[in-house]
This record gives C-alpha cells, sequence and structure tokens, in this order.
C-alpha cells in the first residue's frame, strides 16, 4: 500500500492515478475541509478528465484520511515554496512530512518525494533530520526522488504519457519505485541518482522560463520603437532552427515562475542569465500595468475604475490561481495606491480579490478598456460582446480591428 502525503494539485491526482490502475492508496492531508471534501464524492479543483478519475479510483478502493499510515511506501507532495529575499528553496514542508512519516514507518521502508525541489534539498536539509532523529538511510529508511512532471490544464494526460524520472540511492529501490510508476505512466521512466533526478527537474523549467523571458524581452524592445513583436516572431520561426516563444503579461503557476529561482539562490555567482530572465519575467506585470497607463491617456480615459482586466488564472482554462501575473499587477498597482482594476474569470467563482465580478456582462459594463490576461476558451467565444470596448490583448488572440497589444 502507498501513503500519498500531501492532496492538492500534484498528490490528488497522482493518487488517483495510481489507485485506478491497481495500486492500494491511502491519501493523507492535514486539512480536514478537503480530506471531508473528498471522502464526499468531490474532487477539490477542476480538471479536464479529474473527475472520471476520480470516480475510477473511488471504485478501486482509494481512500482519504488526515492519519499518516503505516506502511512499506509514501509518496511525499507538499509544497516547496522559495524564500523571496535568498531566493532558496524553503524545505520546511517536505522536511515536516518526511519526520511525520518516520513516527509511523517500519523499519525498510521507502519514503518517496516528488515535490520539485532544488539540486542537493534531499542532502541538505532532510538527511541530516533522519539522521538526527537515529534512523541509518538505506537501512531503516530508504529515499527517492521522483519529481513530477503534469500541468494543469493537461494533468491526466500527462500523467499517463509523460517521460518520469526516478532518483534513488541504490538501484534495487529505484527499480521497485519505477514498478509503481509503470502501473500508469506509459512515457520512458528513467532511474538516476538523487541529486540528478533533482537537477533534471528544476533546469526543465529553467529553459522554459529563460525562453519565455527572451519572448517578454523582445516584446518590449519592439514596443520602443513600434515594431510588431509578433510579425517579427512569426517571420523569424520560419528558419529550421529558431523557435521563439509568444511574449505575455508574465509568469505563474508554482513551477516556471518558481523553480528557476532555486538555481539562483543556491547558485548567485554563477546563474547570471537565469537571475535576468527571471526578473524580466517577474517585472513583465508592471510593464502590461505601463501599457495600460499610455492606452488610458491616448484614449481618454481618466478614471482607472473603468479598466477591467479579463482573467485571474495564471494559464488559461483552469482555476489555478497560483502566483498568476494578474494577481502580481494588481499587487504592483496597490504600491501606487490606486484603487483596485475591476477583475472577472470564468472559472472562479470564490472573491479572491477586490473588485471582482462574478457576471461578465456585469463586468463588461462597468468598464471600458479590457484586458486580456488570460487566454481562457470564453473569451474566444465572446469577442462580439467586446465590440466598442478599448482592448489591450495580451496574448494576440482578439480578431477585432483596433486592438492594443503589449
Amino acid at each position: 500500500m502507498i501513503n500519498v502525503i500531501g492532496l492538492g494539485y500534484i498528490g490528488l491526482p497522482t493518487a488517483l492515478m495510481m489507485a485506478s490502475h491497481g495500486v492500494e492508496v491511502v491519501g493523507t492531508d492535514y486539512n480536514k475541509d478537503l480530506v471531508a471534501t473528498l471522502n464526499a464524492g468531490h474532487t477539490t479543483f477542476k480538471e479536464d478528465g479529474l473527475d472520471e478519475l476520480f470516480q475510477a479510483a473511488l471504485a478501486a478502493g482509494i481512500k482519504f484520511t488526515t492519519e499518516y499510515q503505516r506502511t512499506d511506501t509514501y509518496i511525499v507532495s507538499v509544497p516547496t515554496p522559495y524564500d523571496k529575499f535568498s531566493k532558496k528553496v524553503d524545505a520546511c514542508y517536505v522536511v515536516a512530512a518526511v519526520k511525520d512519516v518516520l513516527k509511523v514507518c517500519p523499519k525498510g521502508a521507502t519514503v518517496v518525494i516528488e515535490s520539485t525541489v532544488s539540486p542537493g534539498t534531499i542532502d541538505r536539509y532532510v538527511r541530516p533530520e533522519i539522521e538526527a532523529l537515529g534512523f541509518k538511510i538505506g537501512e531503516d529508511i530508504n529515499l527517492v526522488h521522483a519529481p513530477e512532471r503534469i500541468i494543469p490544464g493537461n494533468m491526466v494526460y500527462e500523467l499517463l504519457h509523460n517521460n518520469r524520472t526516478i532518483g534513488a540511492d541504490s538501484r534495487e529501490i529505484g527499480e521497485k519505485i519505477k514498478e509503481y510508476y509503470a502501473s500508469f505512466c506509459q512515457g520512458e521512466i528513467v532511474v538516476t541518482d538523487i541529486r540528478t533526478a533533482e537537477m533534471t527537474k528544476v533546469v526543465e523549467n529553467t529553459f522554459r522560463a529563460v525562453n519565455i523571458a527572451f519572448a517578454n524581452e523582445l516584446s518590449r524592445i519592439c514596443r520602443h520603437d513600434n515594431m510588431d513583436v509578433y510579425e517579427i516572431i512569426k517571420i523569424c520561426n520560419m528558419h529550421p532552427r529558431v523557435n521563439i516563444l509568444q511574449p505575455g503579461p508574465g509568469v505563474g503557476g508554482h513551477c516556471i515562475s518558481v523553480d528557476p529561482w532555486f538555481l539562483v539562490g543556491d547558485y548567485p555567482s554563477l546563474a547570471k542569465v537565469i537571475d535576468e530572465s527571471m526578473k524580466t519575467n517577474d517585472s513583465q506585470p508592471t510593464f502590461v500595468l505601463n501599457r495600460i497607463h499610455e492606452i488610458m491617456q491616448e484614449k481618454g480615459i481618466t478614471d482607472n475604475r473603468r479598466v477591467g482586466l479579463y482573467g485571474l488564472t495564471y494559464k488559461e482554462n483552469v482555476d489555478d490561481c497560483r502566483e498568476s501575473p494578474t494577481l502580481q499587477l494588481l499587487e504592483a498597482q496597490e504600491r501606487h495606491l490606486a484603487r483596485p482594476l475591476k477583475c472577472y474569470d470564468p472559472f472562479i467563482t470564490r472573491d479572491i480579490v477586490a473588485n471582482q465580478y462574478h457576471d461578465f456582462d456585469a463586468f463588461l459594463d462597468d468598464i471600458d478598456l479590457v484586458v486580456v490576461m488570460v487566454k481562457h476558451d470564453h473569451i474566444k467565444q465572446n469577442w462580439d460582446k467586446l465590440k466598442g470596448k478599448v482592448i489591450l490583448d495580451c496574448h494576440n488572440i482578439c480578431p477585432l480591428e483596433g486592438t492594443y497589444h503589449i
């Protein structure tokens, strides 16, 4: 039996996937309300295919509890934030989960850490805590790192099809854990050492962050000299060895906007390109805010209460707002003591910001300038409702004439 610790955006789908493919699973989370919701037969966030996967897992006998289980295998999938000053990973949740496992696990149990961590985190933070409690790693407890590799909006498909990496101290333990993931994963599963597994996950997200930063910086250069960045990228991408990404209003989520900072925090004198790239992405929402100000001046809009942000999530067609560019923009605006801009997102039903609307038509009635921050399918199906509005399109998706771009 596997005890999955942490039932958030990564832990829950992983637990459901394993259970629905024949693995006995108990999911554990300290959040009593979350566990109660799951035990009542409801998922805790929206995701294509998740409800069907949930029902399959329930039929297979998955259980949810706030208690850690006594078993031979644990998967730890808890948050790994970073210190915004030092940029170093904060491993407190991982360490706390592992220490709680040690209170109940039998001799020889294996702890699999799925949470994304910086290279060397397990050596620096997890091993010392285990040894300080009198456990001998490799005999009393085995450590494995199997970093998640899925994205909100396509979780179920990616869990099934993405390649995976298993980092372990011993090949034998690595191969044993590989069998659990092979119960559902149709991609290639590579077994390596723990530090390599830590590094590969962070490097994957850093590669994406650096390339996004290049596109965002290019948008600023082109805006400065009144050039069409989208036309330039389209032409450049006709070259067989060029593939420039599209600029946007910023970077959100708990991967690309966070993980690269781990390398900056650990290697501050070496990670110069990464550091500048992350600063570029982090300042993109402020660039959009300045663009809003320019358009307001050009169109004679003097009251920012007539400006609305469409989209609160960090990407399209999900209800995940972690580190979203819209929230970053609102935070930047708040520093100027201005009244918060109006907001609407069809995927967010709870109030998370001031001046948030839950009716699209009412939102549009109260604004003159709409800023498309997120390219939900919903907005693509409602361009007609935006006719007559001033539009700032941060993704180059609006077909209406006269649309402004970043």
